[in-house]
């Protein structure tokens, strides 16, 4: 429910801020209130019929059913068959982390420091609890345009390079660097002291949103190298998400498992692996590629009447689950001793105490 996650209607608020709210931040939003909406609606109903215009345009009838809209990754995650008390996890350039839990279960309850706690949001019926971070890919992708950098513009300085060469080597390096870095950084023997780093290279979203906060790579010494500086961003990442789930269960809503979706959860082995050890509990990656797509149709389904609820449809219309991580146990020991090391160094850029740990 848009309404609810970014224009901050509350039910229990009577629907949206007071115009005092709008007209003390800016006095041009004196009367807003007045020209918005009052009432709310979830995905699964019908906005009405398709008109005549857009039915010629599109090669349709107008008694095609239009629903509601949502957000894109809301329906990525029922595309995705998200389950009460399961996170499912869109990973790629940032992350959204979507949790449903039934109304009756944690109406009283609110999640502090997460992105909105919605009823009727995700899962018509349900309360939708969303949190994220804000890099998660992009931490990747800077990390390989700092290696990249060096070969795209010095590339260009050696004449005896055929223009087309220099494309394809450039391709090619884009293409293959970080499955490469991958494969290396999976074979390094990891310790308590090695480099650790910190997710919040575009600030941070959840818990706590503070967007003016900074990453951080520390424990550099001669022998750090490319693959053991990505295997610690890829590290920071998944602590960034299991400070997720901590925050979660803290405050009173349990995490039973985790549901992977987009392009890094089924791109990457490595870092999903990884993910499963660091949460100590399963991830599972769903088939489809096509998630958000899928959920719309679900959606659609249900507007149509073809179904009674979401939830059946997604029980017909959902596409599966093609792979499941499961904790090593090897690892889960240092990487719990590791995130505490993660959460001091967090504390410590954020000024909140002194470094004590040895990194």
């Amino acid at each position: 429910m848009f309404s609810g996650h970014k224009s901050l209607w509350a039910e229990e608020f009577d629907g949206l801020p007071p115009n005092s709210f709008f007209s003390t931040l800016d006095p041009l939003l004196d009367g807003l209130v007045d020209r918005l909406f009052s009432e709310t609606y979830t995905a699964d109903q019908s906005a009405g019929q398709l008109s005549e215009e857009w039915a010629q345009r599109l090669g349709l009838t107008t008694s095609v059913v239009v629903g509601v809209g949502a957000f894109d990754c809301h329906m990525g995650a029922v595309g995705g068959q998200i389950e009460p008390y399961y996170l499912s996890k869109v990973m790629g350039t940032s992350t959204c982390d979507m949790l449903v839990a039934p109304k009756e279960e944690v109406q009283h309850m609110l999640v502090r420091g997460i992105c909105g706690q919605v009823d009727g949001s995700i899962i018509p019926g349900m309360i939708g609890m969303e949190a994220g971070q804000s890099a998660f890919g992009d931490a990747y992708a800077w990390l390989k345009q700092v290696l990249l950098w060096p070969t795209k513009n010095l590339i260009q300085d050696i004449e005896e390079i055929e223009a087309h060469t220099r494309e394809q080597l450039m391709a090619t390096l884009e293409e293959k660097l970080l499955f490469s870095l991958s494969e290396q950084a999976a074979l390094l023997p990891v310790t308590a002291t090695s480099e650790l780093a910190l997710d919040w290279l575009n600030g941070r979203r959840t818990p706590d949103a503070d967007q003016s906060l900074k990453g951080a790579i520390t424990g550099l010494h001669l022998g750090t190298d490319a693959p053991r500086i990505f295997r610690a961003i890829v590290e920071a990442t998944c602590f960034g998400a299991k400070a997720i789930v901590d925050r979660f269960v803290e405050q009173g809503i349990p995490v039973k498992g985790l549901i992977g979706l987009g392009g890094v959860a089924k791109k990457s082995p490595f870092i999903m692996q990884m993910m499963a050890n660091v949460m100590n509990m399963p991830i599972r990656i769903h088939k489809s590629e096509q998630t958000c797509a899928i959920g719309a149709a679900m959606f659609a389904a249900t507007a149509a009447g073809l179904y009674d609820r979401v939830e059946d449809a997604m029980k017909a219309m959902g596409q599966g689950f093609e792979r499941t991580y499961i904790p090593e146990e090897k690892w889960v020991t240092i990487y719990a001793e590791r995130y505490e090391h993660y959460k001091a160094l967090g504390a410590f850029i954020e000024g909140k105490e002194s470094l004590a740990i040895t990194v």
